[in-house]
């Protein structure tokens, strides 16, 4: 029995047949569950009283530590004052007060922001606006959509149209029409064990050039990449690269959307790529850290010009037909509000930076483990590949993730790669064990 509900009534089990997990293999969980009941700063609960070191941030996204008091107390006050207020045709301070916070801490001009509700939501509405973007300036045959290989861009069916994850996309169809694909630039032979990021490969982004030969520049919107591949499991762009897509994307009026829904707030010790890797792109996607991960929101930011060009025509008219009943939403807003200022308040983008070489040194200490296929990291963010085990992909991860439970840790895996994202409260310490907690379970995933 796990009972979650501390009202439940004692001997009735959990119905755990009732939730249909979201990227899980449910059968395999349900037989032998693992449930997290409780958390708190560096630490989770689990239902059989453990206390399990959180090396991801939860989802990549509760940076500030779980728990924290004034991100809570925000919530509370705001669901005491208001819980909800519609964003069309009305408005409430709170989400005005956050996007102009946000704008505070955004790249270059880039000081309008759409809000969503998850990163997914913020891709798709990226997307729309770039398409509609170009029809509002007489362009309108500008619809196709450039995605990259392993890149992850969410679950809606424009995120996963650009993204290239087979596994994301090869249940759903055709997808969106009129969508093509940069290459990946993970190649172990010439990259593994990558400190930071590798010298080789900026010359993939050429590859834009011959994607814009075939289709014309007349016809592209836009091209959409990770700064850094999060859910590929930490795949860095090699010098140069990232700014020969900005160059390419210029020349041909081709509007160029970073997806910082891993990467925004200040994982890379910056408060996005962008200005990690000092490339300005004209959207910026978000999501995930914005609150702390305690109430969904996600949102979009665009330059100037693009928020310029739909302001046009009557002043009653709606200029973007596109919206969400929660964008904005009183409760976001407010933790949203809360987790920045703690964000700047506690030093947190300095603070990733000075952890950085420490989770370097300790994740590149596992490379001559045993099954140890690559090593790569960058920022708050590291990865380590494994070589599956014959005829069984997947399998030696979820091993080294189960062994980490057992260990009393919690790391991410996908495919064969396990990954870190430890909060930016973590200590030196606290990087420490998890990489030697991480090494017990990859000698144990044989």
């Amino acid at each position: 029995m796990y009972e979650t509900d501390e009202n439940a009534t004692p001997g009735v089990p959990n119905n755990l047949e009732a939730f249909w997990m979201p990227f899980t293999a449910n059968r395999q969980f349900k037989s032998n569950p693992r449930l997290l009941v409780a958390a708190k700063d560096m630490h989770y609960t689990s239902h059989d009283g453990r206390q399990i070191l959180d090396g991801t941030a939860g989802l990549w996204c509760v940076n500030a530590g779980h728990g924290r008091a004034p991100i809570v107390e925000a919530v509370q006050r705001q669901v005491a004052r208001m819980d909800y207020a519609p964003s069309f045709q009305m408005g409430h301070p709170v989400a005005f007060e956050a996007a102009a916070k946000l704008a505070a801490v955004l790249p270059g001009d880039r000081d309008h922001v759409f809000f969503t509700n998850s990163g997914s939501e913020a891709v798709d509405t990226a997307l729309k606006i770039a398409i509609a973007y170009h029809r509002v300036r007489g362009e309108a045959a500008r619809t196709r959509l450039i995605g990259r290989e392993r890149g992850y861009h969410g679950v809606g069916f424009g995120g996963i149209s650009v993204g290239g994850i087979s596994g994301n996309r090869k249940f759903f169809g055709s997808l969106l029409p009129g969508v093509d694909h940069l290459p990946h630039t993970h190649d172990l032979a010439h990259n593994a064990f990558t400190r930071g990021q590798p010298g080789w490969g900026a010359h993939l982004a050429d590859e834009l050039e011959r994607i814009v030969a075939l289709h014309d520049a007349s016809t592209i919107a836009a091209v959409i990449v990770e700064p850094v591949q999060g859910s590929s499991a930490v795949v860095v762009p090699p010098v140069g690269y990232l700014q020969k897509l900005r160059e390419i994307c210029t020349r041909h009026g081709i509007l160029l959307i970073f997806d910082e829904v891993i990467t925004g707030f200040g994982r890379l010790g910056e408060p996005f790529g962008a200005q990690r890797f000092g490339v300005t792109p004209d959207m910026i996607t978000f999501a995930k850290i914005v609150t702390n991960g305690v109430i969904p929101m996600g949102g979009v930011i665009v330059k100037p010009a693009i928020y310029e060009a739909f302001m046009t025509g009557p002043e009653i008219a709606v200029e973007l037909f596109h919206g969400y009943t929660y964008s904005g939403h009183p409760m976001a807003a407010a933790a949203a509000h809360a987790t920045l200022d703690a964000i700047k308040e506690e030093g947190s983008f300095k603070r990733a930076r000075e952890l950085e070489p420490a989770l370097e040194q300790g994740v590149h200490s596992l490379k001559g483990e045993s099954g140890v296929a690559d090593i790569r990291n960058i920022g708050l963010a590291a990865a380590v590949e494994l070589e599956p085990i014959p005829a069984k992909p997947g399998l030696r991860a979820l091993k080294v993730f189960e062994r980490g439970l057992e260990e009393g840790m919690l790391f991410r895996f996908t495919g064969d790669t396990i990954a870190i994202a430890p909060p930016f409260i973590s200590t030196r310490a606290e990087i420490e064990t998890m990489i030697e907690k991480l090494r017990v379970a990859i000698r144990a995933a044989r």
